[in-house]
């Protein structure tokens, strides 16, 4: 931006005369992941932030092996715990711990993650904006000074240029709405930030607690992070009343009603349908604005670090086109980059789903008794494998899930011979 003593209208009109190349909407880890990866590649880059910095943020905080490798380099985490067990329950009971030597996951909480992961992008050259709520995009009309161009319409009216616009503005995406993103999952999550005691927090520190809960595909979560537990519950929207009711009963069943929660909020998570597009002309949507999550956990740091990569990336090529069909092109191949690295995962993870929706003692009983079971569970949190590739070369884990939904193997393997099909036209193309 400009210097520290220029006015707010001085600022308006610097942006007004200039053509970014990349301009970003949501400061969360997918906005900020693809702010950083335009920049790092030397391109003018905006991140347009409606809230000041930093901002609460509903989530568990789950910092997950492909969550860690996402990050920029020379990126510290925040870490206020690092856990070692796993206390699994089935609605409170058949209570079991499993624990681990290494460390599976780190624990954050979000306000801190999200700022230096914007830091990050400010020190690889981004410009930040907050206080800046889009109502609109438009790729045509009046304000479009041409074919390369998108306008980014603000609240009150001001317009922004740019050659690439990147949506990565939540679950409730206006960004999304654009472009055409559609839901075919929706779930409602519900959290309490709950200070306790020091001897409280002990008994907790390093170890986590997963319930599987009373509603179909439903869970609750205990995160210790210092003096405070995140405890939340989630399942389909739709079940408000008794998503309340069980994160109240949640809370009791674990002593904590007495402790008054310093935060309460809940929020809706939305995943994609297959058949979703991901951009729209110039215009890309990478995490939560494009429905990209985990189905069956609804974990989507790790899926917003990796999307909003991508999408810096790929955005950084569509400023350079000149034309639609490159334009297209481009787009296609993030498209393609997204089921490559996330769409195998997520088919694998809506199978799941559907198979802990009906057996849910079944999957508890597994991690809790069945050594490969938790080896697998945590394989994938610590990022040395993936819910895809276990399905893909594990015979036993292929077998199993086959059983709950016989399409699922079908459907991964389906995905993985598209993406090679694509690949290998890239390189008929540009050899």
């Amino acid at each position: 931006m400009s210097g520290e003593n220029s006015s707010a209208d001085d600022v308006q009109a610097d942006d007004a005369q200039r053509v970014w190349d990349v301009v970003v909407v949501g400061a969360g880890p997918a906005g900020a992941s693809a702010a950083y990866a335009a920049a790092v590649a030397g391109r003018r880059v905006l991140l347009l932030e409606k809230a000041e910095l930093p901002r609460y943020k509903t989530c568990g905080g789950g910092i997950i092996g492909p969550s860690r490798d996402a990050l920029p380099p020379g990126f510290e985490l925040p870490l206020k715990d690092r856990v070692h067990a796993v206390t699994f329950s089935n609605n409170g009971r058949f209570t079991r711990t499993r624990r681990s030597k290494q460390m599976m996951f780190g624990l954050i909480n979000r306000p801190e993650f999200d700022q230096q992961l914007v830091e990050h992008a400010q020190k690889a050259g981004a410009e930040l904006r907050t206080g800046a709520a889009v109502q609109r995009v438009e790729q045509h009309g009046s304000a479009v000074p041409d074919r390369r161009t998108v306008a980014v319409v603000l609240q009150g009216g001001e317009t922004l240029l740019a050659r690439a616009v990147v949506g990565a503005d939540g679950s409730a995406s206006r960004i999304g709405a654009h472009v055409g993103v559609k839901v075919d999952q929706v779930d409602l999550g519900l959290e309490a930030e709950i200070p306790v005691p020091e001897t409280v927090a002990e008994d907790w520190r390093g170890r986590v607690l997963i319930d599987w809960g009373p509603m179909p595909g439903s869970y609750g979560w205990v995160f210790p992070k210092d003096d405070t537990l995140t405890v939340g519950v989630i399942s389909a929207r739709g079940e408000g009343a008794a998503t309340k009711r069980y994160l109240e009963d949640f809370i009791a069943r674990l002593g904590l009603a007495g402790f008054e929660p310093s935060i309460s909020s809940g929020h809706l998570t939305r995943c994609r349908a297959d058949d979703s597009p991901l951009s729209r002309g110039r215009v890309l949507v990478c995490g939560d604005a494009a429905g990209l999550l985990e189905p069956w956990t609804r974990e989507g740091i790790s899926f917003a670090l990796r999307s909003g990569r991508l999408a810096g990336e790929w955005a950084v090529r569509i400023a350079e086109a000149h034309d639609a069909v490159d334009t297209r092109r481009q787009a296609l191949n993030y498209a393609f980059a997204i089921k490559a690295s996330l769409g195998v995962e997520m088919s694998v993870g809506k199978s799941m789903l559907a198979a802990f929706e009906r057996r849910p003692g079944l999957f508890h009983a597994a991690l809790t008794g069945f050594r490969p079971a938790w080896r697998a569970f945590k394989e994938i949190t610590q990022g040395r494998t993936s819910l895809g590739e276990l399905v893909r070369s594990h015979p036993l884990a292929q077998r199993a899930l086959t059983a709950f939904d016989p399409s699922a193997a079908a459907k991964a393997t389906s995905e993985d011979q598209q993406v090679a099909e694509h690949t290998a036209g890239e390189d008929a193309v540009t050899s």
